[in-house]
């Protein structure tokens, strides 16, 4: 049996609903920008600059970049309870479970602060 030590919110109803939701956003997020792309052909650094200095489109970008986050989380913690198993790895199977998502949650944690760090220019 697979303990639950580090998924996201103890529920896999809740994990569900967060990987839904998270999809949303992600989807509403870069339909917008397609569109936008799609809308100003031949789009120079000028306009794309200017779409990001609006503080709408920041929130909206961090919103997409939460939503990323938790995305996957969820879906690194579910391969790593799917397939880092006692039975593919026998009793060592926790460790590298955990520092498989330890791994995985520091290169989240870094690409999300670095996505802060270029939208809001820190």
């Amino acid at each position: 049996m697979v303990t639950n030590v580090t998924n996201l919110s103890r529920s896999g109803l809740y994990d569900w609903m967060a990987q839904r939701v998270s999809a949303v956003v992600l989807a509403a997020y870069f339909l917008f920008l397609i569109g936008y792309v799609v809308a100003h052909p031949g789009i120079d650094y000028t306009q794309w600059h200017g779409l990001f200095s609006n503080n709408a489109m920041r929130i909206f970008s961090l919103l997409a970049l939460v939503a990323l986050g938790a995305h996957a989380w969820v879906g690194m913690w579910t391969i790593a309870t799917d397939y880092l198993t006692p039975m593919s790895f026998g009793k060592s199977a926790t460790a590298i479970r955990f520092l498989f998502q330890a791994v995985c949650g520091v290169a989240m944690f870094a690409y999300f602060v670095w996505g802060v760090q270029i939208l809001w220019g820190i």
